[in-house]
């Protein structure tokens, strides 16, 4: 499902229409056959306008067996369209779905338009004559379900059977089954009278460009290249296999022509501690995780904190705690990111708001990185890092020049002062192993100020804790003031962060089409929060903070500015619908 949904994305990509994408897969590689829990699901919202989301309710829906009509029908359109493969509704399969009766004969479906597939039997036919035997038979029925949705919504079928060819050319019969079928479904819509209509979706009107159709990983990975480019500095990224972030290891893994070292490390802390050698060598040091290697890093972390070098951590964050829903969204980092270290330790946090925002954010979080000598956390999620969206490709000519000069001379009159900081960020100079004359003590004990020798007195450590912290908070006049989207007036804001952007976006938009007035802010810059913002939360009576979590940025908003905001909590693994968020701004401005 994850291959046809991704396949339908690509097509409409082409095709010249606006998309978001939202695929929902089990954590099991193998996740038991016919179970609800083993449902994997791709849902894509096209259209010939500028949108947001995937939608909060299809319009239709292919349940390839029971399992999977019992898990989405809740969310299909009133009256909405069901391709059903026929084949699969067994009573065996749908009692094993938690059916009593067969659904397509007991009522269940008269609400819906039903268009009934035998695609089992139709696959079996088209892949006849190209010699696969066996249980492969069956594993071409996805591209036949992906033939009658192009047929259906006017798809381009070249890319498809062009992306076919070039994925399976070495197996000639697996190529002629996928093809097969992929036609032979094309051919049912055209041929069957079961298929009565079909769906026209313009190409939308987008700036003039050159587009790319991107998820949130590749773009992330992207922007980790760029950012090497613009700091004039090789990229060496270590990470440890880990859903959902493992895509960015696999991307920058294909990307040695730009000068990009990977290591797949032992564990996550052995990937840590080589990003952190890196960036000691002189490399733009990255590594990547989920929420349980963020956990396992945080010694490593503090060590490049105490260290000051830069380093970038990407946290790709899942449902938890421990394992949770490895597979799934969920925004409960925001706290470990700020706080997950023993000791004084404040780091740089920057949040990535959507695929198509992740590769200008992961420049912006070197770029600080690099400029204050420091490590930064860059937040994503797994609805940023599996959806995907169109993404205007930026001119590389006006990227920003974000490098910084090495230390090569002595920066006292007789010694080299490794933590002689640059009175305007309070950073400190970076220099090479091995450069003359620039023998320097590092380490995760204590450093004098100046000197970095060893320090164990209370007042320098004092003084040091508090350079490092004033360091970050300087920060804050270096990023943008938070702007509002606003109306003149409004009383009620929705401030959000991350993946929220979209789903508020949205919901803003649906309630002001109805009438009233609403204002919306986002934020990238999580610590230190923008400087205007206390005054523009205070200039509202509501501030409502829609997250993924069970209040993380609204506890940090009420002891940061004494602010009364409410919260709007989900944690179900999945991302708001849009009509959650409306229906609680419509309840604020109400009341």
């Amino acid at each position: 499902m994850q291959l046809a949904g991704a396949r339908f994305t690509e097509a409409s990509a082409i095709f010249g229409n606006d998309l978001s994408t939202f695929p929902s897969y089990p954590a099991e590689i193998r996740a038991p056959a016919d179970t609800l829990g083993g449902v994997s699901t791709f849902q894509v919202h096209i259209a010939d306008r500028d949108i947001l989301t995937p939608g909060d309710h299809p319009d239709v829906l292919v349940a390839m067996n029971p399992a999977a009509l019992k898990a989405n029908l809740a969310d299909l359109q009133p009256a909405g369209t069901l391709v059903v493969n026929t084949d699969a509704f067994t009573e065996r399969r749908w009692t094993k779905a938690g059916y009593t009766a067969n659904p397509l004969e007991d009522g269940t479906l008269d609400a819906f338009t039903v268009l009934p597939v035998p695609m089992e039997e139709l696959t079996k036919k088209a892949v006849e004559e190209t010699g696969l035997k066996g249980r492969g038979v069956l594993r071409s029925k996805n591209f036949l379900a992906l033939g009658v949705l192009a047929w259906m919504y006017g798809r381009p079928v070249e890319p498809t059977i062009k992306w076919i060819e070039s994925k399976f050319g070495s197996t000639p019969e697996v190529l002629a089954a996928n093809t097969n079928a992929f036609k032979a479904g094309y051919n049912l819509g055209i041929t069957t009278e079961v298929f009565r209509h079909t769906y026209e979706v313009k190409p939308a009107k987008m700036e003039p460009g050159t587009y790319a159709n991107v998820t949130g990983n590749q773009a992330v990975a992207w922007g980790i290249i760029a950012a090497g480019q613009a700091a004039k500095l090789p990229v060496f990224y270590a990470s440890y296999p880990i859903t959902p972030a493992s895509d960015i290891l696999h991307e920058l893994a294909r990307r040695r022509n730009f000068g990009v070292r990977t290591f797949q490390a032992e564990d996550e802390i052995g990937a840590a501690g080589a990003a952190l050698g890196a960036a000691f060598g002189g490399h733009l040091a990255v590594t990547g995780t989920s929420g349980p290697g963020l956990a396992l890093k945080s010694e490593t972390i503090s060590l490049a904190l105490m260290t000051e070098l830069p380093m970038l951590i990407v946290d790709v964050q899942r449902g938890g705690p421990s394992t949770g829903l490895p597979t799934k969204t969920e925004q409960s980092d925001l706290l470990m990111a700020l706080y997950g270290r023993h000791g004084e330790s404040p780091l740089p946090v920057v949040a990535v708001g959507s695929p198509s925002d992740a590769f200008e954010t992961t420049i912006e979080a070197v770029r600080i990185a690099l400029k204050y000598m420091t490590p930064v956390i860059l937040l994503s999620d797994g609805y940023i890092a599996n959806g995907a969206e169109p993404w205007r490709l930026p001119d590389l000519e006006a990227l920003p020049d974000i490098s910084v000069p090495f230390q090569t001379e002595l920066n006292s009159p007789d010694r080299y002062l490794p933590y002689l900081r640059d009175p305007a960020t309070l950073s400190r100079p970076w220099a090479i192993p091995g450069t003359a004359g620039l023998q320097h003590r590092i380490g995760g004990l204590e450093k004098v100020d100046g000197t970095g020798a060893v320090g164990y007195d209370g007042p320098n450590h004092e003084l040091m804790t508090d350079y490092r912290e004033r360091k970050i908070a300087g920060i804050a006049d270096d990023i943008p003031d938070i702007e509002v989207d606003g109306e003149e007036g409004a009383t009620v804001l929705v401030l959000g962060w991350g993946s929220t952007s979209s789903a508020i976006h949205a919901a803003v938009r649906m309630v002001r089409h109805q009438g009233a007035k609403v204002a919306r802010a986002h934020l990238r810059h999580l610590n230190p929060f923008p400087r205007n913002l206390g005054e523009v939360l205070g200039s509202y009576q509501k501030v409502l903070v829609p997250e993924l979590n069970r209040g993380q940025l609204w506890r940090l908003l009420r002891a940061e500015y004494l602010l009364d905001c409410t919260r709007f909590s989900k944690v179900q693994g999945e991302p708001f619908k849009t009509g959650e968020i409306r229906d609680k701004i419509l309840e604020l401005i109400e009341a």
